[in-house]
């Protein structure tokens, strides 16, 4: 049983956890509200959280600010955003090239805030890099140090391009046979030292997760519950490797961009079936993932998850779904070319029905990995 300590201790947690989400969305609804201003947008409220009002100002403008009790969203209310005006300022009066402006920017303040936040942790921890820590045992003597991993190998590039993710890996390697071949690089007792490794079993992969399909074909350590088929025990660990200024900013900039790719084969997988919906979690299971990922990895992973996170909310709000940002886009782009707006009134409800079914899913799939 847990003791008071801990359970105080998990909740701080769980408390920065909340916070790190609350700032990545306060920051997105920035983004639009610093844009809308740019461009003479009407204001009505910024609002941080949801729910009932703890705090309210009202700024002689006549723009709202206030703080509400619920601290998992927030927004920024635009004059005539859902309706028809004769206000000049408001959203659907102003030109549809601002208002793809000002729907964007939500999502490029969290790319920013994501792109700040893997500086950091790469200016502090150095850039994050897999460890061929621990071998799996083998009498073959095929496998030899030149075509093979040594303890504590760290692995930097494959076929040439520079690996940051276990899903980097699985491209370098995908659809191979046992027995071929793979160009690496990788830090050995200190020196750089190329390897063409001798892969140990077919790698036709089954999706992103399909880690015990990689480490075997890798020839590193892998143990699985033999019931769940869950793995239990890796020998693949992540370290950091520090460059110099500029190499850590241009690999900053490449470790987002892969975060970002990474998040679309994601979802390439759900839509195809190759990844169950049970690989999806809501706010509380990210919630969760996250305080869980603070209390192992101290303030590296909390930088290193929220760069995901931020990503992550970049990528998914400009997705054409309805209620999101990218659908909004998708509206006024029509708009753009057709030189006529979609009924507003049919367009709100699209967006209120979407809005609806997106916080539907988010709350079964929280469900779902509850149970």
């Amino acid at each position: 049983m847990a003791t008071f300590g801990e359970v105080m201790g998990y909740i701080g947690y769980i408390a920065l956890a909340v916070l790190i989400l609350l700032v990545m969305i306060t920051v997105h609804e920035f983004g639009h509200y610093v844009a809308g201003k740019i461009f003479g947008f009407g204001i009505e409220e910024f609002a941080i959280g949801f729910g009932p009002k703890i705090f309210s100002k009202t700024k002689k403008n006549g723009e709202v600010f206030s703080i509400r009790i619920l601290p998992i969203g927030g927004f920024c209310a635009f004059r005539g955003e859902d309706n028809e005006s004769d206000d000049p300022t408001a959203f659907n009066n102003k030109k549809w090239w601002q208002r793809i402006i000002v729907l964007i920017s939500g999502a490029l303040m969290n790319f920013i805030l994501a792109l700040l936040a893997i500086i950091l942790m790469f200016s502090i921890y150095g850039q994050t890099a897999l460890v061929a820590y621990k071998l799996a045992p083998t009498e073959n003597p095929i496998y030899t140090e030149q075509n093979s991993f040594i303890e504590k190998d760290v692995l930097i590039k494959a076929d040439g391009k520079n690996i940051y993710l276990v899903t980097d890996l699985m491209d370098a390697v995908a659809n191979k046979k046992a027995g071929d071949t793979v160009e690496l690089l990788v830090y050995r007792g200190g020196k750089e030292v190329t390897l063409n490794l001798m892969l140990r079993a077919d790698t036709d992969f089954k999706n992103v997760e399909d880690n015990k399909t990689l480490l075997t074909a890798l020839g590193i350590l892998v143990e699985t519950n033999a019931e769940t088929g869950e793995i239990t025990n890796s020998g693949l660990y992540s370290t950091g490797i520090k460059f110099n200024f500029f190499r850590t900013i241009a690999r900053s900039f490449e470790y987002s961009i892969k975060l970002a790719l990474s998040i679309f084969t994601i979802l390439g997988q759900l839509l195809t079936g190759a990844l169950g919906i049970n690989s999806l979690g809501g706010t509380v299971t990210t919630i969760s993932v996250t305080a869980e990922a603070i209390k192992v990895g101290g303030f590296r992973n909390l930088l290193n998850i929220t760069s995901f996170i931020g990503v992550n909310l970049a990528v998914f709000n400009l997705l054409p779904i309805p209620a999101l940002d990218g659908s909004r886009v998708v509206f006024n782009l029509i708009e753009g070319i057709t030189k006529k707006p979609i009924n507003r009134r049919v367009e709100g409800i699209i967006h209120t029905v979407g809005l609806v079914l997106l916080l539907a899913f988010a709350v079964f799939v929280d469900l779902q990995q509850c149970f």
